[in-house]
């Protein structure tokens, strides 16, 4: 007898396959430490729900990092207590940047108006790579669909001597949404203003259909990534193809 699937059952046993094969590798990771020292970078941003739902379900000692800049949404550092405490996350960690180098290179917050590379590496990139030093390997919630310039990440990657991780890598937008309605998840309050990548506030905007998710993040440059995911110790800023 030949069955038949409707379009919702098939969205089911494929959103049922990603979230199995994520579980996996984040058992992997946690609970066999397969690699060794880890720890799950987050931005508590529009999608960071469903990765640290999954990690509770796993380990919720697990540790977790979050790069608070000082420049952040009111909403994302409410947001991020509020997840924490729902997923009853016990070692979420929180990544500042030196008030020392701030004051020396940014005393009067502005340093984003005219070199966000600079800014990104001194509120971003410099306090994570130091944190991340005592890891062999680090997990982030990247996704393929999110933009032309991370169309080909690959689930494990190797930069600058450790592993990277990217358990959500195949997840599609409708993954994400359908996953948030399984489980009942809240959602980041920006989101339901038209914000679907989010960032700090003064570089942050809502997003149009039909743009990429991460269109809304340094509207008006070339930029497209903040310089945590880097090579070599470098920035990648890598522009789109018109």
């Amino acid at each position: 007898m030949r069955l038949e699937a409707t379009e919702e059952t098939l969205s089911q046993h494929n959103l049922d396959a990603q979230e199995a094969a994520a579980l996996r590798l984040l058992d992997k990771a946690f609970v066999k430490g397969e690699f060794g020292r880890i720890a799950l970078v987050s931005s508590f941003g529009a999608d960071s729900a469903v990765l640290l739902h999954m990690l509770s379900r796993v380990k919720r000692d697990a540790t977790v990092l979050f790069v608070d800049t000082r420049m952040l949404f009111q909403e994302t550092l409410a947001y991020q207590l509020e997840l924490t405490e729902k997923f009853g996350l016990t070692d979420v960690r929180r990544v500042t940047p030196d008030p020392q180098q701030v004051r020396r290179n940014d005393v009067f917050g502005r340093l984003h108006m005219n070199d966000t590379d600079s800014c990104c590496a001194l509120r971003k990139t410099a306090p994570l790579d130091a944190v991340l030093q005592n890891f062999d390997a680090w997990i982030t919630g990247r996704k393929r669909h999110q933009a032309d310039t991370r169309s080909d990440l690959k689930l494990i990657e190797q930069a600058d001597g450790r592993i990277k991780l990217n358990p959500l890598v195949f997840w599609e937008r409708e993954d994400i949404i359908a996953y948030f309605e399984k489980y009942d998840l809240p959602r980041h309050p920006l989101v339901h203003k038209g914000f679907r990548s989010i960032g700090c506030g003064p570089c942050t905007s809502p997003v149009a259909e039909g743009e990429d998710e991460r269109a809304g993040r340094w509207r008006g440059s070339d930029k497209t990534e903040c310089g945590i995911h880097f090579e070599n110790g470098r920035i990648v800023r890598t522009t789109v193809a018109a």
